[in-house]
């Protein structure tokens, strides 16, 4: 088992350098990407990170120069070549290689870079018995929707939290809760959840959208797209976070404030059993 990288279809070491010093991703953050997690040998939900993928290369003009179906093979061969069963995989792909100048270069072409690496368990205290987290004002900027590089309110935010002792931050935009900063977030009151509308001011995360359009409806759980307040959070029963490498965590306490009783909730434990039901349905054991 060993990590690796692919550079535009080449498989390469990761302590390869490949990165021009002119490369836009390297200068000026102008690019996009997706991280797949991987379960037993096999890529989960990689269909919707693929469709996000191409909407955000859209969105910011740049050209997509590999097919949905070469980029699946790509993480295929990561995944064969570098013999990790439970890890994740890193996609990025930048305007290209140009001289440094605002606009948009003629002439260039994307580069598309890869990485997979062993994943660490999530810490099994938290999923059981929830996490903490920290309000924070969302600081970033207005298409957070676009999955790109540009990422320093995030990381700000992260590191905040991390300075906090804690699981996560919480982000506040104009008096009401956005997501965190690296994940979704939802709030359960009277059987319902509530979440930021999917809009310019948010990712829609896969994870989110797997809890709202499969999860959910499984359980008979209604999914109310609204914005609310840091008050209105005070006066649910449940909250979580969601994503990617996050999967579903129960937040039990934000900024020393309890959420419902303190414990992890009904609907919570419910979605997280559903989830993982989900990833051994598509990521099979064998």
């Amino acid at each position: 088992m060993r990590e690796l990288g692919l550079v535009d279809g080449k498989i390469v070491d990761l302590m390869e350098p490949i990165v021009a010093m002119e490369d836009r991703g390297h200068q000026f953050g102008d690019g996009v990407y997706e991280v797949v997690k991987v379960y037993r040998k096999r890529c989960f939900a990689l269909v919707p990170h693929l469709e996000r993928l191409f909407r955000s290369l859209r969105e910011l003009r740049i050209p997509a120069i590999y097919t949905a179906e070469e980029l699946a093979e790509f993480h295929e061969r990561l995944i064969a070549e570098s013999e990790i069963e439970e890890g994740y995989i890193y996609l990025q792909t930048t305007r290209g290689v140009a001289p440094r100048t605002h606009g948009f270069p003629d002439q260039v072409v994307p580069r598309l870079t890869m990485s997979i690496r062993p994943s660490k368990p999530l810490p099994s205290q938290l999923v059981k018995e929830g996490a903490t987290a920290i309000w924070l004002p969302d600081e970033r900027w207005l298409r957070c929707d676009i999955k790109s590089l540009n990422l320093l309110g995030n990381i700000l935010g992260k590191q905040k939290a991390k300075e906090a002792n804690v699981f996560e931050g919480i982000m506040i935009r104009d008096g009401m809760v956005t997501e965190g900063t690296s994940t979704n977030f939802f709030v359960c009151k009277d059987g319902v959840l509530w979440t930021y509308p999917a809009s310019n001011l948010i990712l829609s995360g896969i994870t989110r959208s797997i809890v709202k359009e499969r999860l959910a409806p499984t359980l008979a759980v209604p999914v109310l797209e609204k914005a609310f307040t840091t008050a209105f959070v005070e006066s649910v029963d449940e909250a979580f976070v969601c994503g990617t490498n996050t999967e579903i965590m129960p937040i039990v306490k934000i900024s020393g404030k309890r959420i419902g009783n303190g414990a992890v909730g009904s609907v919570t434990r419910a979605l997280q059993e559903q989830y993982q039901s989900l990833i051994d349905e598509e990521c099979p054991k064998k």
